[in-house]
């Protein structure tokens, strides 16, 4: 099942190859992602989150004083509320709170830093709205799941109160690009190719950015204190080694950290949840996790 299931998904990928430009770039990722909409008990509201679009979501039985702040993956190029709509508001249901979808500044109109910027203004943005630290979920796939390292780093570096832990779903977390599955895994993973994510970099970087830098590339960053994070990623991925090299490094600095591998599947595959068991699953397995850790203390700075 889960094999004929994902190999539709192939289909429907294949159906609609990447194009050239950025905007049909972008338009392309919404129309892939937005194929089956949100479930009818879902309640949306548009949000100014201090000048970034957001999106709250929420469900009948889900509590809105705890947040998931979800920021979409799409390379830091593309990627908006409405790629990930379906996405982000099954893992509020998965994990019975409200969600926070925030369309941040893109490259190349926007390199860095204006999406770690934009990350810092939504989290202070909630908590301003009386939001505890405890009671928030921070996520993201991708480059989306870099950016919630990222932003973590930041808020443990300035000595500020951390959210309950991290869901990070096929993070890039490499922008040297030097993970080795990009060579082993490439000829398995449809989407995600070494190429290709050198023009997302570029577009993303300014020239004299060094790669390495833990703000871009969150590989790199001392991961001591952060909160416990949830490593999601497929099997069939070219960035399944940024996954995995994250998650040894996470636990080499005791942070509490569980990396879950999933068979045959492919970059950012709960998105297409509506029609992917393994989609549900996955999204299941989040919100179980997210759930623990809320409402406990988040991890300090010592």
């Amino acid at each position: 099942m889960a094999q004929s299931e994902i190999d539709s998904i192939r289909a429907l990928l294949a159906s609609k190859p990447r194009p050239v430009g950025w905007p049909e770039r972008r338009k392309r990722l919404d129309d892939v992602g937005a194929v089956w909409p949100v479930a009818d008990d879902v309640e949306l509201t548009a949000v100014d989150v201090d000048g970034i679009p957001g999106e709250y979501s929420i469900v009948p039985g889900s509590d809105p004083s705890r947040v998931l702040m979800f920021f979409p993956g799409g390379g830091y190029c593309s990627g908006s509320i409405q790629s990930h709509r379906r996405l982000v508001t099954e893992a509020g249901r998965a994990a019975r709170m409200r969600t926070l979808a925030l369309a941040y500044r893109l490259a190349p109109e926007h390199p860095f830093p204006a999406a770690y910027d934009d990350a810092l203004t939504a989290w202070r943005f909630l908590r301003d709205q009386g939001i505890a630290a405890a009671n928030i979920a921070v996520g993201g796939d991708s480059a989306g799941a870099g950016l919630t390292v990222a932003l973590i780093s930041r808020l443990r570096d300035a000595h500020e109160e951390l959210p309950a832990c991290a869901w990070l779903i096929s993070p890039w977390t490499d922008l040297t690009m030097s993970g080795s599955t990009l060579v082993s895994k490439a000829a398995v993973d449809p989407l995600i190719h070494k190429e290709y994510l050198n023009e997302l970099a570029d577009a993303y970087l300014p020239a004299e950015t060094d790669r390495k830098d833990p703000r871009v590339s969150p590989l790199y960053a001392d991961l001591k204190n952060l909160p416990p994070m949830l490593i999601q990623i497929g099997s069939e991925e070219t960035l399944l080694d940024d996954a995995t090299r994250l998650a040894a490094r996470a636990g080499a600095a005791d942070v509490a950290v569980t990396l879950e591998i999933w068979s045959h599947m492919i970059h950012a595959w709960p998105l297409w949840n509506a029609h992917l068991e393994d989609g549900r699953r996955a999204i299941a397995s989040a919100g179980s996790f997210i759930r623990a850790h809320q409402g406990m203390t988040a991890s300090q700075p010592s």
